[in-house]
């Protein structure tokens, strides 16, 4: 006998949705799915990020840690990004970053394929998006995604890199990113 369907889940349910532990979730295609808790690495590298861009940032733009990112035309997904910046005033309550600018994602192993295949192309749907970093999380290794008039543009940076962030032009060095981290 078959299997009966498993009830998708709306982005409203799943927004008001507790399961009663402290495990964090994305919605993807409106199936629940559990996110493993993330490395000291990773951890590491937001807040790398976090201070180096944070002091950049001249109003209205902002800086948000965990932010979620609902994708264009989709009523059925909402992913958590590691950093996004945005200029979009704050709003009370609010669960999604609107009109994200710069998207940040540090990959680890159980994340990195999803990260790059779905939901980057998620990412540069967005019609507000400038850039998005993938920032590898076990080796100085960061993919910087740039839109321009004529398509997106990627490069890859290693080492002594540093990237040209399009918030506001200046180089960020690989090596403020990865300071402390073992790699």
């Amino acid at each position: 006998m078959a299997e009966p369907a498993e009830k998708r889940m709306s982005l409203a349910e799943f927004l008001e949705w507790d399961d009663g532990t402290d495990t964090r979730y994305e919605l993807i295609d409106g199936h629940p799915v559990a996110m493993a808790p993330p490395i000291e690495a990773h951890g590491t590298i937001v807040a790398n990020l976090t201070a180096a861009i944070r002091p950049r940032l001249k109003p209205p733009y902002r800086v948000v840690v965990e932010a979620g990112i609902i994708p264009a035309d989709r009523a059925d997904t909402w992913y958590q990004a590691d950093l996004v910046v945005t200029r979009a005033p704050a709003e009370r309550g609010a669960r999604a970053i609107t009109q994200p600018r710069l998207i940040i994602e540090v990959l680890s192993p159980s994340t990195a394929a999803h990260d790059r295949g779905v939901k980057l192309a998620e990412y540069r749907k967005i019609a507000s998006v400038e850039q998005i970093l993938l920032v590898a999380s076990e080796d100085r290794h960061v993919e910087v995604w740039l839109r321009a008039e004529d398509g997106w543009k990627v490069q890859d940076l290693i080492g002594d890199a540093a990237i040209p962030l399009a918030i506001d032009g200046q180089p960020l060095p690989l090596a403020e990113i990865y300071d402390g981290v073992a790699l």
